[in-house]
């Protein structure tokens, strides 16, 4: 779509990318396996301190993954609107202006995925110890970021079989578990029946607190938007993909809080960050931690996967906007954006070896939620000042379902500036650094282009 439909003008020779190839199903397990990580693994233990009942720990998951749902709706609507891969960087360009869509483009493609990805390779290589005792933490992150990118590199077909492959197995091995906790499980003494004391919990500060943590575990779920450009009619796709993804993890987190509840006692639980293996020692026994090890091992094999894919995309929808990171855009023959994906490899790999990736997740938070809720934002903007825009999906619920997406979104700012500013304010200075890159950028391009003009 060109600059004069938007209203919002293009760097110049804005184009969409390569083919169309990925599936819908691809797309799917891309937010399945993105949001997947290993925070529903590890953060039951710090809620049930302070809420120590099964339906209100319930209802707080459900809660996050409808707030997620809200989030998605809008997304959606812009997705189909503006069908180019890259995310943020894309729709704030196209809603605000093009330096804003930069400064989120800056965020997400030096360290937004980059630092997720070292955190869950490092997960890897703690969890991998109950597979493979005697090797190394970090080499066993490293190694797996190393093969994953290799994979990415050999192209499109084969990220995207790999990638369908790694997220089937991750919901294979969490139903199994799943299962297995229910059926062979010991139940413990806890109701997820609502009770009066509940509304004691849902109305509590505790509670308002967890969901922001909740909320976090289900990041991912707009995966989808960073690769429109090669998913399969993304007007109607990527929408679909967002939705059944988001509903799937939805049913999984609350299952597993469930299974980790009905199997373990809550005064075991509380206040530790290995829930999981606590519960799997419940159900298994002395081998359940090495199963749940294994389990969270391999599901972090396809989070990384489907982080390595579209965080290059990022890069390479900037490259094929601003000349001075053209290379940055080319693919090789089979569609990999090589030197993107290369560029983020060497960035995760050095936060690896610096142990970097948990200081940089600390000071992105903010960045990430501030550039969250201006895109959801952006739909409200649009639908007010372009009501003619084409819109081949609109966002279910307008305006209830984006408004309550930026109130928890907001919140979760808030809560971000007064319990870290430091890191809250060092994530701002990571947007103005953008944004003065972004007028050196703007302002070389101008320059060459009254020169092209002098020589015409």
């Amino acid at each position: 779509m060109a600059a004069s439909e938007t209203g919002s003008p293009a760097w110049p020779g804005s184009r969409s990318g390569s083919g169309s190839t990925v599936s819908p199903l691809v797309a799917v397990a891309i937010v399945v396996a993105d949001m997947v990580g290993v925070g529903v693994f590890t953060s039951l233990g710090f809620q049930v301190k302070d809420i120590p009942s099964g339906f209100s720990i319930l209802l707080l998951w459900t809660v996050g993954g409808i707030v997620a749902l809200c989030g998605v709706f809008s997304y959606g609507e812009l997705g189909a609107m503006f069908p180019r891969s890259s995310g943020e960087y894309n729709f704030l360009g196209r809603a605000y202006h093009p330096a804003f869509g930069f400064v989120a483009g800056w965020v997400s493609a030096t360290v937004g995925f980059a630092a997720p990805v070292a955190l869950a390779a490092m997960a890897f290589g703690e969890y991998g110890k109950s597979v493979l005792p005697n090797t190394p933490p970090l080499a066993l992150a490293i190694g797996v970021v190393w093969l994953v990118s290799l994979v990415q590199l050999a192209g499109i077909r084969h990220s995207s079989t790999f990638q369908l492959v790694a997220t089937i197995l991750k919901v294979v091995l969490i139903v199994a578990f799943l299962v297995c906790g229910f059926v062979i499980g010991t139940a413990q003494p806890v109701s997820f029946a609502p009770s009066a004391s509940d509304f004691t919990h849902i109305v509590s500060a505790p509670f308002a607190i967890s969901l922001v943590f909740v909320m976090y575990s289900f990041s991912g779920w707009n995966a989808a938007t960073y690769i429109i450009g090669e998913v399969r009619s993304p007007e109607r796709n990527v929408p679909r993909a967002m939705l059944i993804g988001t509903l799937i993890v939805l049913v999984l987190y609350v299952a597993l809080n469930a299974v980790f509840l009905h199997t373990a006692p809550i005064d075991k639980l509380a206040g530790q960050l290995d829930v999981a293996r606590i519960s799997g020692s419940y159900i298994f026994g002395e081998l359940g931690g090495r199963i749940v090890g294994a389990m969270i091992c391999f599901g972090l094999i396809s989070s990384i996967s489907a982080m390595m894919w579209i965080g290059p995309r990022v890069m390479m929808t900037m490259g094929e906007d601003i000349p001075v990171l053209r290379p940055f855009a080319s693919r090789s023959a089979s569609g990999a954006p090589a030197y993107a994906i290369l560029f983020q490899l060497t960035v995760a790999s050095l936060m690896l070896l610096t142990r970097s990736f948990e200081a940089v997740l600390d000071f992105i938070q903010f960045a990430l939620l501030f550039c969250s809720f201006f895109t959801v934002l952006g739909v409200i903007k649009l639908r007010i000042t372009q009501p003619y825009l084409p819109r081949p999906y609109r966002a279910w619920g307008y305006p209830v379902t984006p408004v309550v997406f930026l109130a928890v979104t907001g919140f979760m700012m808030y809560y971000l500036l007064t319990e870290r500013p430091l890191q809250s304010m060092l994530g701002l200075l990571i947007m103005f650094s953008g944004l003065l890159i972004y007028a050196v950028f703007r302002k070389r391009a101008d320059q060459v282009a009254v020169a092209a003009t002098g020589r015409e």
